[in-house]
């Protein structure tokens, strides 16, 4: 027996899009935010109860949030009211407001779409979560490309029990493989419903498509959408606006945000990696769609996911993305440790194109992001890694049989070269051993 908030909520996105309905997990469907509980008595109390307010989870001093010293002695910058109190469910209004306008100018085919306020999540993880809460059930096809980052499998597959349709990313000549999803796409026709993934700058290769590619894939989901199928389509745009060659320099958000009546657009952006505040936590997840009510319903979903898992986000966290994004001096800051990280990239990439390591690995196309993968061809990826630790105090992360990932955001330019070495004399050193 469905509550019946629940039920109104799945009439109004019925109402607005039936697809959409039939593309929510039973989570999807029961979930709601309770309008008659705590928190809304508590919001109506701080309208009119102008005497007494005795419904906050608070403890209030001299009218403002109680806190103690050692604390606020070094935050000193802010007003308790906007570090000690709840932060509202979806977020601080402000930021949300203010996300969605840098979200605007930084992708202009958004200009003329129909999407929701940004709901603030406790970082990108989060907002995936929520995603496979509110759309995954047993069984349903999760669709994402063979170099992935590890967590959608525990996201998607472990806790929800969504089924891992896997194709590879690139094809022979080193592009964005949408053939491959375009098929994984078409083999759920059966099923009539698929959650697909869409990680640029992609982890754990540092690739964006490009434009021509980017169009590959909005057809390939379009095509789907046209043979009956509905689409959830996820843009993980964890590393936004690290692009650094030429690739797109938009989410494709954007161009899925009214592609078809069977494609649900979802946004998952944030904070951690694109203005460097990773334990901040401060994520957002975005619906599009041309009909207000449905996007009411989705956030008021939303809503009934995070009050039944972790309540709000932090409050400080969110007050100190706000100041930054306000700041006169943030775009100039941005810039220059947007030049440092692109110094890497190109600095790994002339390395890599020296010919001073000879043939034996490849690399990944990488044009974005954070990291590289070497492609080993001799030697396995795991052997190398445990001797990298152990003999040269080198640590990388191994994926499969023969991939390497090096994560250049966390080496300084000057260092990069002597990094390679090492993994290259890693390479020789297990040559040696193996021959």
């Amino acid at each position: 027996m469905l509550n019946p908030l629940a039920e109104q909520l799945n009439a109004s996105i019925v109402a607005g899009n039936a697809h959409v309905y039939e593309m929510l997990s039973s989570l999807g469907r029961e979930i709601y935010f309770p309008k008659e509980g705590i928190l809304n008595q508590s919001a109506e109390a701080s309208a009119h109860a102008k005497k007494y307010n005795a419904t906050i989870g608070i403890a209030t001093e001299d009218g403002i949030p109680m806190h103690l010293e050692v604390i606020q002695r070094n935050l000193s910058a802010y007003q308790p009211k906007d570090l000690y109190s709840y932060a509202p469910p979806a977020g601080k209004p402000e930021l949300r407001s203010v996300w969605r306008t840098k979200m605007i100018e930084e992708n202009p085919s958004l200009q003329n779409k129909s999407f929701s306020s940004p709901v603030v999540t406790n970082a990108l993880t989060h907002g995936l979560s929520i995603v496979a809460d509110l759309f995954t059930d047993e069984g349903d096809a999760v669709i994402y490309p063979d170099k992935n980052w590890e967590n959608y499998e525990l996201t998607f597959g472990i806790r929800r029990h969504g089924v891992t349709i896997n194709y590879p990313l690139f094809t022979e000549q080193m592009t964005f493989n949408s053939a491959g999803l375009r098929e994984a796409l078409l083999a759920q026709k059966d099923k009539g419903k698929a959650i697909v993934l869409l990680n640029f700058p992609n982890n754990p290769t540092g690739y964006t498509p490009g434009a021509k590619e980017g169009e590959e894939i909005i057809a390939a989901i379009l095509e789907a959408a046209e043979a009956g199928i509905n689409v959830v389509a996820v843009t993980d745009d964890a590393y936004f606006g690290l692009f650094f060659e030429d690739s797109m320099k938009e989410s494709l958000f954007g161009r899925l945000a009214d592609l078809h009546p069977r494609v649900l657009a979802v946004k998952i952006d944030g904070a951690t990696k694109e203005e460097f505040v990773w334990g901040f936590r401060v994520g957002f997840i975005t619906f599009a769609s041309e009909n207000q009510e449905l996007l009411s319903a989705l956030e008021q979903k939303t809503l009934g996911i995070i009050r039944a898992t972790i309540s709000s986000g932090s409050h400080p966290s969110q007050t100190f993305v706000l100041e930054a994004l306000k700041s006169p001096e943030f775009a100039q800051q941005k810039e220059e440790k947007f030049n440092i990280m692109k110094g890497r990239a190109n600095k790994v990439k002339s390395i890599l194109d020296s010919g001073k390591y000879g043939d034996i690995w490849e690399y990944y196309p990488f044009n974005s992001g954070y990291f590289m993968c070497l492609k080993l061809k001799d030697v396995k990826a795991e052997d190398l890694r445990t001797h990298l630790i152990h003999q040269y105090g080198v640590g990388t992360i191994a994926l499969g049989e023969h991939d390497l990932r090096i994560a250049f955001s966390c080496i300084e330019e000057a260092y990069l070269e002597d990094l390679f070495d090492l993994v290259y004399q890693g390479v020789q050193d297990l040559q040696k051993q193996n021959s």
